[in-house]
């Protein structure tokens, strides 16, 4: 199978989302006046998670997510707070975070200099997604952007896969490639597409959904390899 069209992920793919996210919570919590920042910063992130795999699996809404997930950690710690205004200046912070994994640059200025086609394909909110990438030094190998709140659907819907496919010239489904970390959105969107994937796993972790990647590499090497092999 020969690949053309390389559609990525960013945060936990190519985006240091955990660094961006440490430093953007320090900053909010800062600026709240809290002094047990490691504590809420241990409640909030698995937290987060989940609420992402509900919204990934449809029991909540995007604004509801986002909109009251610090109300959700303050009242954890007995406190009351205004959840859209503390949306808001985690989403400035966050916004302003650029980190991505070593060798990712390298590793997509090989991809451009072999004439794939780089494409982003991500959920989140645009201002931030686009912030992230413009702070990044990961930007200028993507043709296009795609983020879920700009295009109306989100990964793993078949929509969001279709609307790439009406926007990008040429495209070929049968020539693409859905290259992310999660099983949820990365991997079951590109099998609700019918788009083969690549499982970005450094971790080793175990594959207890019901999504089926395609490919499994743990580097960008082992990526490297198999485009260069298929």
């Amino acid at each position: 199978m020969y690949y053309k069209f390389l559609l990525f992920d960013l945060d936990h793919t190519l985006l240091d989302f955990d660094a961006a996210e440490a430093i953007a919570l320090t900053c909010l919590l800062e600026e709240a006046g809290v002094t047990a920042i490691e504590a809420y910063k241990d409640y909030y992130v698995p937290m987060n998670k989940a609420l992402w795999e509900d919204l990934a699996q449809g029991r909540i809404s995007k604004s509801e997510l986002l909109n009251t997930r610090f109300a959700k950690l303050f009242a954890h710690f007995g406190q009351t707070v205004d959840g859209i205004y503390f949306a808001q200046r985690y989403q400035h912070y966050l916004s302003q975070q650029g980190q991505t994994y070593a060798e990712a640059r390298d590793f997509l200025a090989q991809l451009s200099s072999q004439n794939y086609r780089l494409f982003a394909a991500t959920n989140g909110v645009p201002f931030i997604q686009k912030g992230r990438l413009a702070q990044s030094d990961i930007a200028d190998f993507f043709e296009q952007v795609f983020i879920s709140d700009e295009i109306g659907a989100q990964k793993p819907q078949l929509a969001f896969f279709e609307k790439i496919a009406e926007q990008v010239a040429d495209f070929d489904p049968s020539c693409a490639l859905m290259i992310g970390d999660s099983l949820s959105s990365d991997i079951q969107g590109g099998n609700n597409a019918g788009i083969d994937t690549v499982w970005f796993n450094p971790k080793g972790l175990e594959n207890k959904s019901g999504a089926v990647p395609t490919h499994m590499v743990s580097s960008y090497q082992e990526l490297l390899d198999l485009l260069q092999n298929t």
